[in-house]
């Protein structure tokens, strides 16, 4: 593993993300899946998933996924810190000057432009992990039902998580068809 070509490819997708980590989620399938080749569209369906699910920051989480994936735990350590140093920067820098313009009708323009371009950076990766998840007309009913419940009824996303995981379970159990035997002696 080139520890190098992974910072600097989790470098500019740190610096080039507004919005948070699920704002990085198209960036990080361009170079990592597309560009570089380094995991699969599945494999980044999943590792999202597992991200989602542990506690920390989803950017941090992400790339220390794909990082150990790559190159165990220093590929994780160079990832991370390729994801993390940019918002660091930035936010520092911000932090040294806010006060200078905080109230600049400019600055508030920009970050009004921003957040509907935010919206459709999220939702974009949304319709491109649907399609990798198989979600047909049939199926639609399960993510936005699970999007209602978290956003109109408060219920806890951990709660959502556990009874996906629940429901997955025995559905592989119980209802999905299995693959037919294969007799070897013909």
């Amino acid at each position: 593993m080139n520890y190098w070509e992974s910072f600097k490819t989790f470098f500019k997708i740190g610096l080039f993300t507004l919005g948070g980590g699920y704002a990085m989620i198209p960036i990080i399938e361009n170079e990592v899946t597309e560009k570089h080749k380094w995991i699969s569209k599945e494999e980044l369906l999943d590792l999202i998933a597992v991200a989602q699910s542990c506690p920390g920051v989803f950017a941090a989480n992400i790339s220390i996924f794909i990082g150990y994936k790559r190159g165990g735990i220093p590929g994780a350590i160079f990832t991370c810190l390729g994801t993390c140093l940019p918002s660091f920067l930035i936010i520092l820098l911000i932090a040294m000057f806010f006060r200078n313009f905080q109230d600049n009708p400019i600055v508030a323009s920009i970050f009004a432009g921003i957040r509907p371009a935010v919206v459709a950076l999220i939702a974009a990766p949304a319709f491109s992990m649907a399609k990798s998840a198989k979600i047909t007309w049939t199926n639609c009913w399960i993510p936005i039902a699970c999007a209602l419940a978290i956003w109109a009824m408060g219920v806890s996303p951990i709660y959502v998580i556990i009874a996906a995981a629940i429901g997955g379970f025995l559905y592989g159990k119980f209802i999905s068809p299995t693959e037919p035997e294969t007799d070897n002696n013909k």
